[in-house]
């Protein structure tokens, strides 16, 4: 008999991951896969963009690539109980959101709630949403970074798990500055990933807790070297 999440036999907990576009987040978590440093079974990459170049990275990998195009479909919320209804089929342990550009349902997210985590390219809760890079230069930020989050209702709001800073520095266009804080992504989210599904992250009242006690406000912030 087997549980939900986990591949027969093995003891691999199972992961579906979103993506919207280059799917270089999810390049690394079948690099940290291959490699064993992520013990996990990718079940399947399912893309609301039927042309997103992250569908060929699943596929050269053996995983499942499929498509719930949002533009098929009349409301937010029909789009997201198909896209539940993909999701469900393969009973993963954990949902990762790697650059999935829709912003989901409530109903989507408390159907998930718990497992459903997501990487964001700032210090949250500074500057959510899009466009945090030109913002952050905008703002003058000395510092500015990437988060793993909790999904909740509201965007990018969730739990705080895991942060990476980078220093901004002088001349940085967003381009520039988006390139320092996507190495950082690559490097925490797998991270992340990994303490969740060996048991050591969850989400309780609200709370992110790792190894049972509260992920600090600091959200353990790994500076770049």
């Amino acid at each position: 008999m087997t549980t939900a999440g986990t591949e027969p036999g093995a003891g691999r907990p199972s992961l579906v991951v979103l993506i919207s576009g280059r799917g270089s987040n999810l390049q690394t978590i079948l690099d940290a896969i291959r490699d064993g440093r992520l013990n996990a079974k990718l079940r399947a990459v399912i893309s609301n963009n039927p042309d997103a170049p992250g569908l060929e990275r699943a596929r050269r990998a053996g995983i499942p690539a499929e498509v719930v195009d949002h533009r098929n479909f009349p409301s937010r919320e029909t789009f997201d109980a198909e896209l539940r209804r993909h999701i469900d089929r393969h009973a993963p342990a954990l949902v990762v959101l790697a650059g999935f550009m829709r912003i989901l349902s409530d109903d989507f997210i408390r159907h998930f709630e718990g497992r459903l985590l997501n990487i964001h390219p700032s210090l949250l809760p500074e500057f959510p949403g899009l466009n945090t890079h030109a913002r952050a230069l905008a703002a003058g930020a000395r510092e500015h970074g990437a988060s793993v989050h909790f999904v909740t209702p509201a965007v990018d709001a969730g739990p705080v798990v895991l942060q990476a800073r980078v220093a901004v520095e002088p001349g940085d266009t967003p381009v520039t500055l988006a390139a320092r804080v996507l190495r950082e992504e690559h490097r925490i989210l797998p991270e992340a990933i990994g303490w969740f599904l060996a048991g050591r992250l969850t989400l309780s009242n609200g709370q992110a807790l790792l190894d049972g006690r509260p992920v600090p406000a600091t959200a353990n912030h790994r500076n770049s070297q």
